[in-house]
């Protein structure tokens, strides 16, 4: 499922391991908040951060998702 990612959307994650932000973003997704990862490392490198992004409506369910889970 593609999401158009707009206004609507906020990052609840940033890190540099693109790995832990896919994982995150499944962990959403199957507790049922869409989520999306946007790579901005240079893929060469693995230097710069990945975002993981949620619907500005589902932010504060994101961010408890990843209290209880102890993602930081």
């Amino acid at each position: 499922m593609i999401h158009n990612v707009n206004e609507n959307w906020v990052k609840v994650y940033t890190t540099g391991d693109a790995f832990a932000a896919e994982v995150l973003k499944q962990g959403l997704t199957e507790a049922g908040i869409p989520a999306v990862t946007i790579n901005k490392q240079l893929a060469a490198y693995n230097f710069g951060e990945v975002n993981v992004l949620v619907n500005q409506a589902d932010f504060d369910k994101a961010i408890e998702y990843m209290v209880q889970n102890e993602i930081e």
